[in-house]
């Protein structure tokens, strides 16, 4: 049977219909404009009941833009997908690797996938940074690197590894 697709690899677009997505005026910087038009974003993806906003631009349209992109990023930390002890990375992942490094800007549209799919190997190697990293192809450091860009995912792992009475990341 075949790995379930994590939601932060969805098409924006797709990833949107399955979002309940709220509009609302929000006070502070910004002018009259702000406080008269609806430009705050609120996104909660259904399906799994994560959610992100976007309240601090003045465009309804760029707070959308940040709100997906931080929804993205939510659902890659908070959400799993199970991965069987012979499944391989995605062919996204595969794309990023070099040398057993991992090559990806946190701004490009491919890292909250890459985040994901290191969070979910390490779920699938209780935690085991060795192990993930193998089956990654990658190295540990690379791997403790790419969480460490996104400062949520990072101490997402360590409350884990502390759950598990492991030792914290450095």
């Amino acid at each position: 049977m075949a790995r379930l697709h994590h939601p932060a690899r969805m098409p924006i677009e797709q990833l949107l219909s399955d979002c309940e997505v709220r509009r609302q005026r929000r006070s502070g910087p910004g002018g009259q404009h702000r406080n008269k038009v609806e430009t705050g974003i609120f996104m909660k993806h259904l399906p799994t009941g994560v959610s992100a906003a976007a309240t601090e631009k003045r465009s309804q349209a760029e707070n959308k833009k940040a709100a997906s992109e931080r929804l993205r990023i939510q659902l890659a930390i908070k959400h799993r997908v199970e991965v069987a002890s012979d499944d391989e990375p995605h062919d996204i992942w595969n794309s990023r690797i070099r040398g057993g490094r991992i090559v990806v800007s946190p701004s490009h549209f491919d890292f909250a996938i890459m985040l994901a799919e290191a969070l979910d190997f390490l779920q699938a190697s209780q935690l085991d940074f060795v192990d993930a990293s193998e089956r990654l192809r990658c190295t540990r450091s690379q791997l403790t690197k790419l969480l460490k860009i996104e400062p949520a995912a990072f101490q997402f792992v360590n409350e884990s590894r502390r759950d598990r009475d492991l030792p914290p990341l450095k």
